[in-house]
């Protein structure tokens, strides 16, 4: 029996350790590149952009015909197309003027760089939420781990002065101010553990896991985001408006609205139909080779419509871009404003903050449990050590959280 229920406890914790993984940024980001879903989809844009690049390459088919005898009166004779009967034959191609089909070609080849675009920028923004939920979710750990160490204390303390309440050696009031302590940390321990979910969940839809992950941050890993680099909007817009797809999306679709306008242009222009036919008796002569050339008379339909609409088009596209330009050097700014602010923050902090803190806190606990302590003094140490410490790792969390905002606005690895 004994061996049964160990067999049963091993079955079990062995399901809790398979339920969740730890791993590194790098292991995550490894995962997500390989199976991300949303990635996945989205490369099939490109590929599908590529084929039509392929199909605007090849020439509309050459038509041909063929008018046979149908019934010859003269000698009451049905399909009378022999050597002395009647056929004819003819075949026709399209001839592109005025520089349509390369237009077509190069308009198409931009679409394909625009779905590429497209595609970076989607791997931008889903790399920025992946690391956001990654490192949120390590330090909303390290804040659990926190009020669940001083929850395990109050705890047992609850326990022992029950029990001395019901003998009446401790006041009713003293049991009550630990029970509202430990109801504090509860309510503020479960808004922890309602972010960790929705992070959590983050995390396992952009790595298509099913798995809890479970992150490693080093020191070294945290450090990096605090060393200082000097504000220089100038260099940091020149990286922006080399690396970030967004706005090279906006300079391809001006480019791509540019190609629209000169091949709504092309179309305007009148296309040649070349051919070739040979008629048995019909014609003037017999057995005569004839060349057919038909072009349509630009009386009515010159494409006016169209050519206007993508000048509209263009022109809209322009605008959209000096916009972005102003957006995107207060954006640069904000952000780097907001990571420099958090860092300072930090840096206040001595390096020895949280060796201090563990510190007093032992000494604190100890010297409650020798009675050197009064229940009042201790109850409101736990409430400013566990909000000490929480703000601690949230100070960290938002250096961490705005580098990584800074590093997408870039779209360059600043750390």
């Amino acid at each position: 029996m004994k061996n049964l229920f160990a067999f049963v406890l091993l079955v079990l914790f062995s399901q809790v350790a398979i339920a969740q993984k730890t791993v590194t940024l790098q292991d995550c980001e490894s995962q997500f590149l390989k199976n991300n879903l949303f990635l996945l989809a989205s490369h099939y844009n490109i590929d599908a952009s590529k084929a039509l690049t392929m199909q605007a390459k090849i020439w509309d088919n050459p038509s041909i015909t063929a008018d046979l005898n149908a019934y010859n009166p003269e000698n009451k004779q049905y399909f009378d197309i022999g050597k002395n009967g009647q056929k004819a034959f003819g075949i026709e191609q399209l001839i592109y003027l005025g520089g349509k089909k390369r237009n077509e070609i190069k308009l198409a080849k931009t679409n394909e760089q625009l779905s590429q675009l497209q595609f970076d920028d989607l791997l931008r923004t889903l790399k920025l939420q992946l690391r956001k939920s990654f490192y949120t979710v390590y330090y909303n750990t390290k804040n659990l781990e926190t009020t669940d160490k001083q929850l395990v204390h109050i705890e047992d303390l609850i326990n022992s002065y029950s029990v001395q309440t019901q003998k009446g050696n401790v006041p009713l009031k003293d049991l009550v101010r630990l029970q509202s302590l430990f109801l504090n940390f509860k309510n503020e321990r479960m808004e922890v553990v309602n972010n960790n979910i929705e992070e959590q969940g983050n995390l396992k839809l952009l790595l298509n896991e099913t798995e809890n992950v479970i992150p490693i941050v080093t020191e070294a890993d945290f450090n990096k985001y605090t060393k200082i680099i000097p504000f220089d909007p100038e260099a940091f817009k020149k990286d922006a408006t080399a690396n970030r797809p967004d706005y090279l999306l906006k300079q391809k679709t001006i480019d791509a609205n540019e190609l629209n306008v000169k091949w709504q242009k092309s179309l305007s222009i009148p296309d040649i139909t070349l051919g070739v036919n040979y008629d048995q008796r019909s014609g003037a002569f017999e057995k005569e080779s004839n060349l057919s050339i038909g072009i349509p008379l630009p009386l009515w339909n010159t494409n006016k419509g169209n050519i206007k609409y993508a000048q509209t088009i263009l022109s809209q596209s322009k605008i959209e871009k000096q916009n972005f330009d102003l957006q995107l050097q207060t954006e640069i700014s904000m952000i780097w404003n907001k990571w420099e602010e958090s860092r300072k923050n930090y840096i206040l902090l001595k390096p020895s903050t949280n060796a201090d803190f563990e510190a007093v806190y032992k000494g604190m606990l100890d010297n409650f449990q020798k009675r050197n302590v009064s229940l009042l003094e201790f109850t409101d140490f736990m409430e400013s050590y566990n909000q000490a410490a929480v703000q601690l790792n949230e100070l960290k969390k938002n250096v961490v959280l705005s580098g990584e905002e800074l590093n997408s606005t870039i779209n360059k690895d600043l750390f």
